[in-house]
């Protein structure tokens, strides 16, 4: 069966939209470093983007997501996977003569920038990475739109799954930064958000941010999770609420709704 889904990336959200996908009834065929590491119903294909190009045969995806994940978060381990191990799938793409009818680029918040202050960001706020990493991702934005003919890039806002880092700092005992606002999406709406715009019979638009309904300020979302942790509330430093809050109003509009539409619904199953 010829696979008519590449997903180029299949860490833990690449593995979610991936599933989603198949149980939908598409043959999808995942790149990742280690391919004993991507999960049935998927088929997995070993290779290491940051200097090889992928072995496609077999391979003619109507759809197409690109979800990688760099680590360290520097410019070099950032350019070398999502610009140049990027490039070598669109490569491999074009030598195979593939020409998939809807394509996603998963992305951050982070090209944005800090935002201004006071004021709602969204698809129109002109992006200002403040970092190399961010510029760098700008940069596969940009990449991904002159390559891919109708490719939608969307902007996830932090991803999370239970409590993670900050469940760990609230275990400290103290909590900085605490009147910074946080966006944030679950990675199962991340997921649902990528699969909607790779199905809707609507086209597409060329920038969505995926965040919840709900922008929080992280000393609120900390003083959450203790309680629902089970554990004293933590001591909270940093003063004025300050940071950029975003809106997924645009997203919304086409038709995706979050399961966690804010912080709430999203830490609800962790559990002293």
């Amino acid at each position: 069966m010829v696979a008519d889904v590449l997903l180029v990336g299949c860490g833990d959200l690449g593995a979610g939209i991936g599933r989603r996908l198949a149980d939908r009834g598409h043959a999808v065929v995942a790149l990742r470093r280690r391919a004993e590491l991507v999960p049935a119903p998927l088929v997995g294909r070993s290779v290491d983007l940051t200097v090889a190009e992928p072995d496609l045969t077999g391979v003619d995806p109507a759809l197409l997501v690109v979800c990688l994940t760099a680590r360290p978060r520097t410019e070099a381990a950032y350019r070398a996977t999502y610009v140049d191990g990027m490039r070598r799938a669109l490569d491999a793409l074009d030598r195979a003569g593939a020409r998939p009818r809807r394509a996603v680029l998963v992305s951050s918040t982070g090209v944005i920038g800090p935002g201004e202050e006071g004021v709602v960001v969204d698809e129109s706020t002109p992006p200002a990475p403040a970092d190399a990493p961010a510029r760098v991702l700008l940069e596969a934005e940009q990449l991904f739109a002159e390559r891919v003919a109708g490719g939608t890039v969307l902007r996830c806002s932090g991803l999370y799954r239970g409590g993670g880092r900050l469940l760990e700092q609230v275990r400290s005992g103290r909590i900085d930064d605490a009147g910074r606002w946080t966006n944030r999406v679950h990675r199962d709406d991340a997921a649902d958000a990528v699969v909607h715009l790779l199905t809707t019979p609507d086209a597409p638009a060329p920038v969505y941010l995926a965040t919840d309904d709900e922008p929080a300020l992280r000393g609120d979302v900390a003083t959450f999770l203790a309680d629902r942790a089970g554990l004293p509330r933590p001591e909270l430093s940093g003063g004025e609420p300050h940071g950029k809050r975003l809106s997924n109003a645009l997203l919304r509009s086409t038709g995706w709704a979050p399961r966690h539409p804010t912080f709430r619904e999203g830490y609800a199953d962790v559990t002293p």
